[in-house]
C-alpha cells in the first residue's frame, strides 16, 4: 500500500467515510458533545441509548445547578436524537429532578 492509500484510508477512518458507520461508542462520544456545546452543561450519564430507523436515540443526564449537600443538586434529562452518522437532529428536556430523589420513571421516556 503506498502513502497516499494509506492517507485516504486513514482520513476516511477520521472522518467517518461514507462507506463506515460510526461505532456506537463513536455516537455516544458525539451525543455528549454535541448536547454539552448547545445547553452549555456537561452530561453525566447516559442511562438509554438505542439505535433506531432513522439513527439513534439517547437520553443524557447533566447537572443543571450544583448545591450543597450534593442529593440536594438540580438534574436533569435530556431526549437527544442523532442521525445515523451521528449529528444531533434534535434534543428536548423530558425531566428535572433532585439528584437524591427517587421515582419511578423509566429511561427513555418508555
Amino acid at each position: 500500500m503506498n502513502d497516499s492509500q494509506n492517507t485516504r484510508k486513514s482520513s476516511r477512518r477520521q472522518t467517518g467515510g461514507a462507506d463506515e458507520q460510526p461505532t456506537p461508542l463513536e455516537i455516544l462520544r458525539q451525543a455528549r458533545a454535541q448536547l454539552a456545546e448547545l445547553i452549555g452543561m456537561d452530561a453525566e450519564t447516559v442511562p438509554f441509548f438505542e439505535q433506531t430507523e432513522d439513527g439513534w436515540t439517547l437520553e443524557i443526564e447533566v447537572l443543571e445547578l450544583a448545591r450543597i449537600p450534593d442529593t440536594m443538586s438540580l438534574m436533569a434529562s435530556y431526549q437527544v436524537d442523532l442521525d445515523p452518522q451521528g449529528q444531533l437532529t434534535g434534543y428536548r428536556r423530558v425531566r428535572r429532578y433532585e439528584r437524591g430523589r427517587s421515582d419511578a420513571h423509566r429511561p427513555g421516556g418508555r
